[in-house]
């Protein structure tokens, strides 16, 4: 990277064994739109569209059409290559001076500046605005007097970050970090306009950025409009009119509208479709790997799942799963029974550690019954898995999970689904710790390092880390690993806290998930990132 001294071990393996791309015909016939704007299938995401208060997918999406941050990951590799950063310097990976490029506005015309970064890092950081992406700001100095652990905040900004002039500002960190550069793609790092404080709740009803799209309308339940902004100046501009993101509560319904022509693109094939897609779309379908994982969490916040002997029950259930079978029957090889807790997309280069898990994530129903009952069996003598219901694959695979636990332990009724109706709901759900059994937990990598498959999700009181597990030795691992700036060094520590998760099985992994989208003839050009998420500025209509 440009003017960067820093060690950059862990985006540098993963961009090397991350590709995800595909294109398709296109002519000038099907499609809800008209003229060059696309319509694509949507979910409402959880919250308003802070950048620090998303975390979950749906929203993400949006973010990425409406915001370029310092970094942005590549989306045929993954690699984190400069956008708004002219350079990033450092000596002792602790202490970085920024310099972003000159020429970059908002959409609203306000001009890009280095205040536009430290105060939306201090915002996302501060207590009292209640970030979900607060965590990702807890290495700059500071953090713990804007967000303490306990007690009322006593600061409104972070001591590490400091304006130096219109283009430049530095960070000073609470201890070294050395791939802290390539974690700035991610959307909790963009800058803010002025116009999201003086009007913090027009811009909510609209939000604006500096990316190739603007926010025109967005009608919850319905659909967000978003128009190609012309005065875009980076190098990615929209190659299409803008994009239509409808709201679909089942995506069974989305694939029926894109075969009848009411919808120009569907990015989550349902299970019950994969049998037939190859015929309904031909070249207009793509299955390619992502940077998705699958697993079961658990609440350890629940005084039943986080006491002694617990550990076997969750390894028990573990070994009651029969992956390979619920893949092939239900996924039709569209996901790869999981054998860590991070992806092969990263590579054994990247951190990816085949067969970790061990034989904890190896099917034997004989061992699994005796397992959970050495660990005091199930509490409540059954298990509800929490789920959400407006994708139609997650009670196909859920149901395949209860029936192969409930066939392992000679019982109809030890295991049952538990659907909420919307994404929004099942994460209002899991995030405010209201579940007492198992829950989805499915993992989209914000960026492609080993340290975002472990940090966020099991780190003490990690921004996604909702059930709230906790473990010292895992935390020490990880912070020594941060830490560490040569490469094969700190890919062995992360792989050592991935061992303390396997240990304690914090949870169950399920499988790796492809990314998956069909789309009408109107399009062409489309293609998967690694994150499993549309290029939307590269699709071309007509």
């Amino acid at each position: 990277m440009r003017g960067a001294r820093h060690a950059r071990w862990a985006a540098c393996a993963a961009a090397a064994a991350l590709a995800a791309t595909a294109c398709g015909g296109g002519s000038d016939s099907g499609g809800s739109e008209t003229g060059a704007v696309l319509s694509s299938s949507w979910t409402d995401p959880q919250n308003p569209l802070e950048p620090s208060n998303t975390n979950e997918v749906q929203g993400g999406k949006v973010l990425d059409m409406i915001f370029r941050g310092l970094k942005r990951y590549d989306p045929k590799t993954g690699a984190a290559g400069d956008m708004l950063a002219e350079k990033i310097e450092t000596s002792d990976s602790r202490n970085f001076t920024i310099t972003i490029k000159d020429g970059w506005t908002f959409s609203n015309g306000e001009k890009v500046t280095a205040k536009s970064f430290v105060d939306a890092w201090n915002y996302g950081a501060s207590l009292k605005h209640h970030q979900k992406n607060a965590y990702f700001f807890a290495y700059i100095e500071g953090y713990d007097q804007v967000h303490p652990v306990s007690g009322k905040q006593s600061a409104n900004a972070m001591t590490g970050l400091k304006v130096i002039d219109d283009r430049t500002f530095t960070v000073k960190l609470s201890q070294k970090f050395s791939s802290f550069p390539d974690t700035l793609g991610y959307n909790a790092f963009v800058p803010l306009p002025q116009a999201f404080y003086d009007d913090h709740a027009g811009w909510l009803k609209k939000p604006v950025g500096n990316g190739p799209y603007a926010v025109e309308s967005y009608t919850k339940g319905s659909q967000m409009a978003l128009k190609k902004w012309d005065g875009y100046p980076g190098p990615d501009k929209a190659q299409n009119d803008g994009v239509t993101l409808k709201v679909y509560t089942d995506n069974n319904t989305a694939y029926t509208d894109l075969m009848a022509g009411n919808l120009d693109l569907a990015d989550d094939v349902p299970a019950a479709q994969l049998g037939n897609v190859r015929s309904d779309l031909g070249d207009r379908y793509l299955n390619t790997p992502a940077g998705i994982t699958q697993t079961l969490a658990f609440p350890f916040h629940d005084k039943n799942w986080n006491k002694p002997g617990s550990d076997k029950v969750r390894k028990g259930l573990s070994r009651a799963i029969d992956r390979e079978q619920i893949t092939e029957t239900i996924f039709r090889k569209t996901r790869t029974p999981a054998t860590d807790w991070t992806s092969p997309v990263l590579g054994a280069e990247g951190g990816y550690k085949e067969g970790l898990c061990g034989e904890w994530c190896e099917y034997d129903p004989a061992e699994a019954k005796k397992l959970i009952a050495q660990g005091g069996g199930l509490p409540g003598g059954q298990i509800k898995i929490t789920y959400n219901a407006d994708s139609g694959s997650h009670k196909l695979w859920v149901d395949a999970v209860c029936n192969s636990i409930n066939n392992a332990l000679d019982k109809d009724n030890a295991c049952v689904g538990n659907p909420f109706g919307t994404f929004a709901d099942f994460r209002n759900q899991t995030t405010k710790q209201k579940v007492s059994g198992p829950f989805r937990a499915g993992w989209q990598m914000d960026y492609p390092l080993i340290q975002n498959f472990l940090q966020p999700l099991y780190y003490t009181n990690a921004s996604s880390n909702d059930g709230k597990w906790s473990d010292k030795e895992f935390d020490k691992l990880v912070d020594q690993a941060n830490a560490e700036t040569d490469s094969a060094k700190a890919i062995a520590l992360f792989q050592q806290a991935e061992e303390v998760v396997r240990d304690n099985m914090a949870a169950i992994p399920l499988w790796y998930q492809n990314g998956s989208a069909g789309w009408s003839d109107r399009l062409s050009n489309v293609a998967l990132n690694p994150f499993s998420v549309p290029v939307y500025n590269e699709i071309k209509v007509g």
